[in-house]
């Protein structure tokens, strides 16, 4: 059996490598493994990349055959539970039984009812050690970060509607919904490490919901542009438009927005949108709208995080405030 530590390290990379790409597994969750030889040593890490490619577990199998030193793979370590049904690709558990692995140490059970539990005990019956995290240590913010990483995916998978993040930010002279509103003459109100943050929650994402009078005031981009965004992603964009006006105001908009390929959707309501999403194996959308429409998202139940970002004063630091509405 690997040392606690090791088997630590190796989580903690883990969860590293699978946090670089959310936003770009949809409707995969993203998850990260790390394969250590039998002394502990780190001697593959990966991650899923996207839908289609190889699970991460299936990519560091791969590497360590490709590098001629998959006799060394002795303890894989998962932030989920292995895959034991056929998808897209192969299941993972015939790929780790055939590699000859040993250990398999998994943070997080697969909600997803084509396996929840199958993926273990398959590599159990393989006669392979397997162990859910929680049964090596309590390690509760391994745990947490495992679970935030299949959160969206678990939302998806049991109630068929994607994780929604709501962002608003307010200016320091004022906390009234009207002062949401950048100044008259400008874009935006947020210091730069504010924009690159909002940026990073457009990168998680993979749809943007808006309302038509937010496009008719600022004709946004919606574009992910301070920090690198996945290469290749697309992303709907709904913009929730009641009275019809994008189709007849916004032409050149909507066009310019195809040629970029944001795929946009204007004809339909809050409810029919979430569900049409959802449908479209869309993970996690981020509102980015006015007051209104805020605050009325706000009042249903249908969000899960709203991120407030707060203009600092004089100078100050802007403070941004997470608020979850399952704890």
């Amino acid at each position: 059996m690997q040392c606690v530590s090791d088997l630590q390290r190796g989580m903690g990379e883990a969860i590293n490598k699978a946090s670089l790409f959310i936003g770009a597994t949809a409707p995969n969750p993203p998850v990260g493994a790390v394969g250590l030889s039998a002394d502990g040593g780190v001697i593959s890490a990966q991650a899923h990349e996207k839908a289609g490619a190889p699970h991460a577990e299936a990519k560091v199998i791969e590497d360590c055959a490709r590098r001629g030193i998959l006799n060394r793979l002795d303890t894989l370590i998962i932030t989920l539970e292995p895959c034991n049904h056929h998808g897209r690709t192969p299941p993972c558990t015939e790929l780790i039984k055939k590699a000859n692995v040993k250990n398999v140490f998994y943070g997080s059970r697969d909600p997803n009812p084509l396996v929840m539990g199958n993926g273990a005990e398959a590599l159990k019956d393989f006669g392979i050690n397997v162990h859910e995290w929680s049964e090596l240590c309590d390690d509760k913010d391994v745990l947490k970060r495992c679970r935030e990483l299949i959160g969206p995916f678990t939302k998806l998978i049991t109630l068929g509607v994607p994780y929604i993040t709501i962002k608003t930010a307010y200016r320091h002279d004022s906390l009234q919904d009207n002062l949401m509103i950048p100044p008259v003459g400008q874009k935006t109100f947020t210091s730069t490490a504010s924009l690159r943050f909002a940026h990073e929650l457009r990168k998680c994402s993979d749809a943007i919901i808006t309302g038509s009078g937010t496009v008719l005031a600022d004709k946004p981009l919606f574009s992910v542009r301070h920090i690198p965004d996945h290469p290749g992603k697309q992303r709907w964009l709904v913009v929730l438009d009641r009275r019809g006006r994008i189709r007849s105001m916004c032409q050149e908009w909507l066009k310019a927005a195809e040629l970029r390929g944001v795929q946009v959707i204007h004809d339909l309501d809050l409810e029919q949108a979430i569900r049409f999403l959802g449908q479209q194996g869309v993970l996690m959308a981020l509102v980015e709208a006015g007051p209104t429409l805020t605050n009325h998202i706000l009042s249903t139940s249908i969000w899960d995080r709203h991120v407030i970002i707060r203009q600092g004063n004089n100078g100050n630091e802007d403070l941004i405030e997470d608020v979850y509405r399952h704890c």
